[in-house]
């Protein structure tokens, strides 16, 4: 009996020079996915990619595309090469904030052009809504997510300071205007936090400071063709399935300044009958989430040739 497996799909953060160039170079049908999503956004954004600079990869609007488009030439590579079917070998499909997209554009909800086309839309939107230097976003672990929550109170005063992502126990993100963000970090540590630390992003996304970034996906997604995904998705907002398009269109315009629900999403699929999470695309994040989150559950990453050749061995 096949173990009952969710795949999932990274967050930003992950993103590196020269990921996917394997996939690239080995896989003509991973190739065509690289090809597609540069003529979909009419930019080379490949290149970037493979031989990019590091802060120009690191920028939003090209962050966002771009480690979408290297889960997708992973999923391809998997379809094409080992007969993969999502729809028959997967319990549930999740992602990580932008992963979110890339989740329903694995599962059939979007055109591979048209999430690249949202996420550059969003990477942008999200860069916009906060004028560089006012937003900050703060790593805070050792507290539970009720504790950090009451730190992100404590620090607010007249300004925004919230919980972005409740990512593990003891791993919670929050995000805000920049002087909450440092006097939340002051106050985590008073509280006994292990550690509070400035995260290296451009903007404080998931809290109420990207409004004006959900208006403009809003706008963006109520233009672009979506079917309902066929295999259930496991919302960051509710930490719930969601089986048609209309609902995933409207949680993924909450998600922009809603809490990224991690752990509860894991906790939901594990009782749901999950037993493995697979992430596939570039790094490790979520793998490593996993076992934080329930040492129960198997946690496996594939991204690369060899790991998606061991993979494929397993279902």
């Amino acid at each position: 009996m096949s173990t009952v497996t969710a795949f999932v799909f990274p967050g930003q953060g992950s993103q590196t020079i020269g990921m996917g160039k394997d996939l690239y170079d080995t896989y003509p049908c991973a190739k065509e996915v690289f090809q597609e999503v540069d003529d979909a956004l009419s930019d080379p954004l490949s290149r970037i990619i493979f031989t990019g600079d590091a802060d120009d990869l690191m920028l939003t609007a090209n962050a966002q595309p771009a480690l979408m488009t290297v889960s997708m030439a992973t999923l391809r590579v998997m379809q094409v090469e080992g007969g993969f079917d999502l729809a028959s070998q997967a319990r549930f499909v999740a992602g990580h904030s932008l992963g979110e997209y890339t989740a329903l554009c694995a599962a059939g909800t979007f055109s591979l052009a048209d999430a690249a086309r949202l996420l550059r839309t969003r990477g942008l939107a999200m860069q916009q809504a906060v004028p560089v230097g006012e937003g900050a976003m703060a790593a805070v672990l050792g507290l539970d997510v009720d504790q950090a929550k009451a730190v992100a109170e404590e620090a607010a005063g007249d300004d925004v300071c919230a919980a972005a992502n409740d990512n593990a126990d003891g791993q919670v993100v929050l995000s805000g205007h920049t002087q909450a963000i440092e006097r939340a970090i002051g106050i985590a540590k008073a509280k006994g936090a292990k550690r509070a630390m400035l995260l290296p992003v451009s903007a404080p996304f998931h809290c109420s400071l990207m409004a004006p970034a959900a208006d403009v996906m809003s706008d963006a997604l109520s233009k672009v063709a979506m079917s309902d995904p066929c295999v259930p998705l496991m919302a960051n907002v509710t930490a719930a399935p969601v089986s048609d398009a209309q609902t995933a269109k409207n949680l993924l315009i909450e998600q922009v300044t809603g809490v990224v629900r991690w752990r509860e999403s894991v906790l939901a699929m594990k009782a749901a009958g999950v037993e493995r999470l697979v992430e596939l695309g570039a790094g490790k994040v979520l793998t490593g989430l996993v076992r934080r989150i329930d040492k129960e559950l198997t946690g496996t990453n594939a991204g690369t040739p060899d790991e998606i050749d061991a993979l494929l061995g397993t279902l």
